[in-house]
């Protein structure tokens, strides 16, 4: 299978790209980090590709798509696993980072399905979307408002793709709490948060039982996300959610 990553630098996304590679799919990883993105394709693999890719720059996505497809060989499936979130109350949020938000979680998605869009009806592939919990199976979280709102309309994005294009599945993952790997593979989500805000928004998690107490294994978001993947084209897989149990 041929697979392009968006993302595959760090966090979810290079374990995503690596498990592919490793399980002998050919992979092209996309990502702006140039040294992390090869030494993550070196972890997934022969088959796998490295390409520079800044999804908040239209052109760099058009290229980097183009690129992963020649070296490829065509595209079965894609993964947008990109996305920065910001910890502020809704009120503090800055028009710079709503923008940033947008930017990278939705305006960067279409912009790189536009450009897989050709691949994708060819070999009637699928294209996946690491979506979040919070404000899709929860209400959104206090602190998190803008970073919901983003997800919130990476969600109408995808059925708007689906509606139009059916000949292609689209699928948008809901995932729950998750690290991460170790290292790079680790997810960066809350490195910049101011953490005496963050102490004060997870009190308020814990009391509206948003936080299940525990951590979701990234090796089962992979296997799910392996699994929508491998669709046949007969099969659509629109909305899949990946949480950790609770604890008991």
């Amino acid at each position: 299978m041929k697979t392009v990553v968006v993302g595959a630098s760090s966090g979810l996304g290079r374990c995503i790209a690596v498990a592919l590679g490793q399980r002998g799919d050919q992979v092209a990883l996309l990502a702006r980090r140039r040294e992390r993105l090869e030494e993550a394709a070196a972890e997934a693999g022969p088959e796998a590709v490295a390409v520079e890719c800044d999804v908040t720059d239209e052109a760099s996505c058009r290229e980097a798509v183009a690129t992963a497809a020649e070296r490829l060989g065509g595209i079965d499936g894609l993964v947008y696993a990109t996305g920065v979130g910001t910890l502020a109350r809704i009120e503090d949020t800055p028009v710079e980072t709503w923008r940033r938000l947008f930017d990278t979680n939705v305006i960067g998605a279409t912009v790189t399905t536009t450009a897989a869009l050709p691949h994708l009806q060819a070999s009637s592939g699928v294209a996946v979307y690491l979506s979040s919990v919070n404000g899709g199976l929860t209400p959104p979280w206090p602190g998190l408002g803008a970073y919901a709102v983003s997800k919130a309309a990476l969600d109408t994005l995808i059925e708007s793709w689906r509606g139009e294009h059916p000949e292609v599945g689209f699928t948008r993952v809901l995932v729950g709490d998750c690290a991460g790997g170790e290292g790079d593979a680790m997810t960066g989500f809350s490195a910049d948060w101011d953490m005496e805000l963050a102490g004060e928004m997870a009190t308020m998690w814990v009391e509206r039982r948003l936080l299940s107490g525990n951590l979701l294994d990234v090796d089962d978001l992979v296997r799910m996300v392996d699994s929508v993947l491998r669709c046949g084209a007969g099969a659509c897989v629109p909305t899949l959610a990946v949480t950790p149990r609770p604890v008991a």
